[in-house]
């Protein structure tokens, strides 16, 4: 296990980073979060499941700024590990559901014709991978930390003391 001190003896300059880091990934969240909200991103289970990942990342950032712990940066992980893939199957969704209407409106669309319209229709299809770069941005905030690795001497000389 990691001692408090050896969390504090980070250079400041990477403690810093991490904590830019947090502080972009709590802001985007809630500014994403909000943006979701006001839009009524909200019509059905899989329009609801951002607005979940992006409260609890909301939420998780707040608490490791104020207490940093290895169980709350693990969390963390995994819960970018969540953004990561809702932004992979929003894409997914925003193209299908942009295809689908496309086709419906005009049944004989098909190749390049049909995938420029459905890059460009109403559904933003590339707004959800906004999901993953929040995701990416929290799992940096945790790379290497001192808190989720195991204690090892810090030079040579320890070994052998």
């Amino acid at each position: 296990m990691v001692a408090q001190s050896d969390y504090q003896r980070e250079p400041p300059a990477l403690s810093t980073l991490r904590s830019i880091l947090l502080w972009t990934l709590l802001l985007g969240a809630a500014g994403m979060m909000a943006e979701l909200l006001l839009i009524g991103h909200v019509e059905s289970a899989a329009q609801f499941i951002p607005l979940v990942l992006l409260a609890t990342g909301v939420l998780a950032a707040i608490v490791l700024l104020a207490v940093p712990s290895k169980t709350g940066f693990t969390a963390l992980r995994i819960l970018m590990i969540l953004f990561l893939g809702s932004g992979i199957v929003g894409i997914g969704l925003h193209y299908q559901g942009n295809t689908e209407f496309e086709l419906e409106m005009h049944p004989s669309l098909s190749g390049i014709e049909l995938l420029s319209k459905t890059l460009t229709g109403a559904t933003p299809v590339l707004a959800p991978g906004s999901m993953s770069l929040l995701g990416v941005i929290g799992l940096a905030s945790t790379y290497r930390h001192p808190l989720l690795r195991g204690h090892a001497p810090e030079s040579a000389e320890e070994t052998h003391s």
